[in-house]
Formats: structure tokens, C-alpha cells, sequence
């Protein structure tokens, strides 16, 4: 019996050795670790800091700030970017899935609830103006819109619909779906489709240009734009669902719709399909110019601007290493555009409600 006590007792001191390494390194971070756990504490506690102030000064009907949304923006990217940079020096603070689908690796579930007060927040901020004229079919509208627009540009049914399925995603990813809404951190694009004014003025130009081959397509519709017209007279058009929406897309897409039949070959995921044309609403330039370039995934950016209005949009926007790139191909930021694939998803299961009917 005594020596087995022995043994026992030399085998507890063994494991105590042994595990008190461990121990000592989840009690006592290295200074890495250190560091980055004390910058997201500090960008956690300004983002409930900033929320709170948002939510007093609304109950409070205190005037806001110019663009009352941009500080709110800028404190949720540093959560999220601080993260990032601590679950890269310590991977055990990757937690469960989150209901945003955020990458676990960028976002604590745990604070769920304070990116919903956040959105809450924008959803007073961008409230429609009085004079604003909804749609009791915004989704509808976007979708016919779209379709008829591509079969003036001659295309064919099956990718004319593509069209209409594409253009309801960019509604999801401007707006989340809402109408007529404002700006919180832009006091230049307005509307269901958040156009500038130049960009509604020179979509109404393309669309009357158009217009007779769209009633030759669907008279009922080109019926529906003539009481839209009439309806919006006197008011700013972005704030007329119908006419923001059609003048968005006669703006920036109209003419790339003959991109589809190529886009769809390449890009056979219809989530790619929408990232990509949210793309040209975001860097439109270098976007048509990897659509004529032949390779399209592999075509590169390099410009310090076109990598600034990505990270703006929440593109390799979150951690240093995210922040650090200098260039990218549309293969990779079509990969980074993880925290549209929500919004995308939305739209599509829309689509097929709409289509269902």
C-alpha cells in the first residue's frame, strides 16, 4: 500500500508540473495578447459610449450632428476590426455563430444586442422625409423595373431575369430593403437606391431615352412610370420609390445588363452575381474595366482610392491584416464581402416569393 501511495503522489506532482505551464499562460497573457484585448475593451466601450449618446439625443429630439451616423459606423468597424486583431493573437476568443453572420473570427455573439440597438439608431436617423412617396410594392417594383430594362438592351428572358433578381439585391444592399430612405453618413446619396443628384439626373436622361422601346415591352408598366412621373413632379425624384430605383439602375447598370449572360457563366453563384454589381456602385470604374478585361476573377487593383471607397463599405475593412493590403483581385473581394452574403440572401429568398406568386 505504501508504495502505491508513492506513486500516486509522484504521478499528482508530475501532473501538476505539467499543467501549471498551461495554467500560467491562460492567467498571464503575453503583452501581444495584452495589448489587443485592451483595444477592443476601449473600442466596445466607445461604441456603447456613442450608442448611448445617438439614443439620448433622439429621445431627448436634441439636434444631431452632420451626418449622425458616420461616428456610429466608425465605432462599430473598430469593434469588429479590434476583434479580428485579438482573435488573431488569441484564438481561443473565437466564439459561437452569430445571427448577423459575421465571421466568428471578426465578431463576439455576446454583443448581439448592441449591433441591433445600432441599427435601430439608423432606422430613426434615415427615416423617410414627409414628402416622400412609397410603393406598395417596393420589391415588385425593383424587380420589373429591372426586367424590363433588360429585355430593351435585348437581352434574353432567362438572363433578363437574372437582371430583376441581381437589382433586388442591390436594393437589399443599399438599403436593407427600406424605401425612400435618407443618409446618416452621406448628405449626398438619398433614396431606395441612394443616388447622388448628377446620378438621378443622368439616369432620367438614359431612361427617356429608352422609354419607347420599354412600352413596346410592357405597356403596363411604362402606364405605371407615366403616374409615377406625374406623381413625383415637384419633389426631389429620389424620394419617389418607383422613379429612384429606375433612375438608379438606367444610371449605373442599365448598360452592363448585356454583361449578364458572361457574368453568369463566370460567376455561377447568384450572390457573387449581386456583389459584383454592387461593385459598380461602389468602385464603378475599376469594375467595368475586370469586366472587359477577359479575367475578370484575376483582374487586380492597386489604387490607394479604389482601396479606400472598398474599405468604406465594409470591404478588407476589420483587422490590421484586412487594413494592411495594398491590392486586390476580384476573386478575393468578392470573398471579402462576407457581410453582404445576409442582405444578398434576403433578396434572394424574396425573389422567390415574388416569382411564387
Amino acid at each position: 500500500m505504501g508504495s502505491r501511495r508513492l506513486a500516486a503522489a509522484a504521478l499528482a506532482a508530475v501532473a501538476f508540473f505539467v499543467a501549471a505551464p498551461a495554467v500560467a499562460q491562460k492567467a498571464a497573457p503575453t503583452p501581444q495578447q495584452a495589448e489587443a484585448l485592451a483595444a477592443y475593451e476601449r473600442a466596445l466601450g466607445d461604441f456603447k459610449s456613442i450608442l448611448a449618446e445617438r439614443r439620448r439625443q433622439i429621445e431627448a429630439k436634441e439636434p444631431l450632428p452632420n451626418l449622425p451616423g458616420q461616428a456610429l459606423y466608425l465605432a462599430r468597424v473598430a469593434v469588429i476590426s479590434s476583434y479580428k486583431d485579438l482573435t488573431d493573437v488569441m484564438p481561443s476568443r473565437i466564439g459561437r455563430p452569430n445571427k448577423f453572420e459575421i465571421p466568428p473570427a471578426y465578431f463576439d455573439a455576446e454583443i448581439e444586442p448592441l449591433v441591433d440597438e445600432y441599427g435601430r439608431l439608423f432606422d430613426l436617423m434615415e427615416a423617410p422625409p414627409a414628402s416622400a412617396q412609397s410603393s406598395p410594392t417596393p420589391f415588385e417594383d425593383v424587380v420589373d423595373l429591372a426586367v424590363a430594362i433588360a429585355r430593351a438592351k435585348g437581352l434574353a428572358p432567362e438572363h433578363a431575369e437574372a437582371a430583376g433578381r441581381i437589382s433586388l439585391g442591390l436594393f437589399f444592399a443599399e438599403t436593407n430593403g427600406k424605401q425612400n430612405v435618407r443618409n446618416a453618413r452621406s448628405n449626398t446619396y438619398m433614396g431606395s437606391f441612394q443616388t447622388g443628384p448628377s446620378e438621378d439626373r443622368n439616369g432620367r436622361r438614359k431612361w427617356e431615352a429608352i422609354k419607347s422601346d420599354i412600352a413596346a415591352i410592357d405597356s403596363h408598366l411604362s402606364a405605371r412610370d407615366d403616374k409615377e412621373e406625374a406623381r413625383a413632379r415637384g419633389i426631389d425624384h429620389r424620394f419617389n420609390h418607383w422613379t429612384n430605383v429606375r433612375d438608379g439602375l438606367m444610371n449605373a447598370h442599365a448598360d452592363l445588363f448585356r454583361e449578364i449572360p458572361k457574368v453568369v457563366k463566370t460567376l455561377p453563384d447568384t450572390i457573387d452575381q449581386m456583389k459584383l454589381f454592387e461593385l459598380i456602385q461602389i468602385v464603378p470604374t475599376p469594375t467595368r474595366s475586370a469586366l472587359k478585361s477577359g479575367d475578370l476573377l484575376n483582374y487586380r487593383v492597386s489604387s490607394p482610392t479604389i482601396m479606400k471607397h472598398l474599405r468604406n463599405n465594409s470591404i478588407f475593412a476589420f483587422g490590421r491584416a484586412d487594413r494592411a493590403r495594398t491590392s486586390a483581385s476580384y476573386r478575393e473581394i468578392l470573398a471579402a464581402m462576407w457581410l453582404f452574403n445576409r442582405k444578398f440572401e434576403k433578396a434572394m429568398a424574396k425573389y422567390a416569393e415574388i416569382r411564387a406568386r
